[in-house]
This record gives C-alpha cells, sequence and structure tokens, in this order.
C-alpha cells in the first residue's frame, strides 16, 4: 500500500528545521507495519538529510557548506538571474531532495542520535512542502 502525506511549513534562509516528529506522526497516521518512507522536497533551494540536530553540530554543517559552495562567489546563475542563490542550488543539489527511511513496527529505524531535517538553503525565507510516500504492509487489523 502506498500512502502520501504532506507537511508545510515557513523557513527562514538558513533555517535547518528537525522534521522528524512530523515523519513520525504522518506515518502513525497510516496504519503500515513495515516498509520505507520516502521524504521528498519539490524545488531547487530546499534539502533533506539526517544529522544529529544538535547546535554546534548545526554550525559546523553550516560551515562545511560555505567552504564547499560559498556565498561570495560568482554564479553563473546570479549573472543571468540576478536573484543572488546561485550557492543556493549548488549546496541542494550536493545534499539531495530526497531521503528514504525504513520502518518497522510503525516506527522510524533511525539511530539514537539521527534525525530527519529539512535544510532551507535558500536566500530568503519560502513556504515549503514536504512531500511523504509511504510505502509498505498494511497492519493486519487495519480499515485503511
Amino acid at each position: 500500500m502506498i500512502v502520501t502525506r504532506f507537511i508545510e511549513f515557513e523557513t527562514l534562509s538558513g533555517q535547518v528545521r528537525d522534521i522528524t516528529d512530523e515523519v513520525n506522526e504522518a506515518l502513525r497516521s497510516t496504519d503500515q507495519k513495515a516498509g520505507v518512507v520516502t521524504v521528498f522536497v519539490p524545488g531547487a533551494t530546499g534539502a533533506v538529510t539526517t544529522i544529529e540536530f544538535e547546535e554546534r553540530l548545526l554550525a559546523d554543517l553550516g560551515d562545511t557548506l560555505q567552504r564547499l559552495a560559498p556565498v561570495e562567489i560568482d554564479y553563473a546563475h546570479n549573472l543571468r538571474w540576478h536573484d543572488g542563490n546561485g550557492h543556493s542550488h549548488i549546496r541542494a543539489t550536493l545534499l539531495g531532495p530526497s531521503l528514504s527511511v525504513p520502518f518497522c513496527e510503525g516506527r522510524l529505524m533511525l539511530g539514537t542520535w539521527q534525525q530527519i531535517v529539512f535544510l532551507e538553503l535558500d536566500n530568503r525565507p519560502r513556504k515549503r512542502k514536504v512531500i511523504l510516500q509511504i510505502m509498505g504492509e498494511q497492519n493486519e487489523n487495519s480499515a485503511e
């Protein structure tokens, strides 16, 4: 069985948002017992990954992204569109728009210090919708 759910929120530039609880809540709403949740970000300047959601580690992640795709260098994208977010597109490409997380007994199989996070990589606030595709076996006593 495949079930689709959405998580919607507004972001600030550079925000890293822990969405683990929302993904868990969506999973619980399906009555699926085992399978995979695919978390997907439509758009070219947002990304999802897993990380320990800890302040200093998040700072390290930001520093690493700055070293890999610095804000202040020239990007051909910026020369064409003049929106200053060429670095945002490159960072999103490096991190990726989707993540697959297995679940069993209706629970995500994440590590102890592993959270699912959305990264707002654009240089301005956005309204975001994250798509969840939950694929798995339904509980035997379920009517859904």
